[in-house]
């Protein structure tokens, strides 16, 4: 586990590490650079770089935290890439089945097999499920993601690289946006990110802005309409049993 710098959560857990590419969203890949980096530092985990990797030791690390958490799974990874064996998912939910009383925030471009997989998945109420989205020509993430068994269904917009006009926000509960940071990012209109908020509020669906990004993302900061955008689901936490 570590502590995060993500606005939208408290810290990673990376049962599986590697990826490989699938939409225009994954172009500057933050986990692909950040691989390279933990690689060359000697980390066994990395030790393949970014090749997709299932890591036993870890399933055992959300049974050691002591105080409530809110988690993002696999920042180093999707745990629904092909090569990751539904066995091995359903062991990753059971260890979020059996600590209802962290939040586990996931995030997917895999839609189509998160929805071929969803019903053999228990989806306790502590599981977030969210797709990323980052223009409309992978807009249809939405619709598999509607049809899952999840409580809650987030959207990760980012890096938002086009609009996303006239959103199906029906059973969604949280909306993130964000533009593209690092050394040569894709440029992001505010008219996007005003049209989306303003989706959000009209649907009554919860609104995080968590950044302009850019090459200087903190100097651009996260201010939108001389304000920050923080709002989250409701969160409701039960005791481990």
């Amino acid at each position: 586990m570590a502590q995060s710098s993500i606005e939208w959560t408290e810290m990673t857990w990376n049962p599986t590490t590697g990826c490989t590419k699938v939409s225009q969203g994954c172009k500057f890949c933050y986990a692909e650079i950040m691989s390279k980096r933990l690689q060359s530092m000697g980390l066994e985990k990395y030790k393949d770089n970014f090749q997709v990797r299932t890591h036993e030791e870890a399933l055992k690390t959300p049974y050691t935290w002591k105080s409530r958490k809110v988690v993002f799974v696999n920042s180093m990874s999707d745990l629904f890439h092909e090569k990751i064996p539904l066995e091995f998912i359903q062991r990753v939910f059971k260890v979020m089945n059996d600590n209802p009383q962290h939040v586990f925030q996931i995030l997917t471009k895999r839609t189509e097999r998160l929805f071929e997989l969803h019903k053999e998945l228990k989806w306790s109420h502590n599981i977030w499920m969210g797709v990323s989205v980052e223009d409309e020509k992978v807009v249809k993430r939405i619709d598999y993601l509607r049809k899952t068994n999840a409580r809650v269904k987030f959207l990760s917009l980012e890096p938002l690289i086009g609009p996303l006009k006239n959103m199906d926000l029906n059973e969604i509960d949280w909306v993130i946006v964000g533009g593209e940071s690092g050394h040569k990012p894709r440029p992001i209109d505010a008219d996007w990110v005003l049209d989306i908020q303003e989706q959000c509020e009209k649907a009554d669906v919860a609104f995080f802005f968590k950044q302009w990004g850019g090459k200087n993302k903190k100097k651009n900061g996260r201010i939108l309409n001389g304000r920050t955008y923080d709002e989250m689901p409701e969160i409701e936490l039960q005791h481990s049993v």
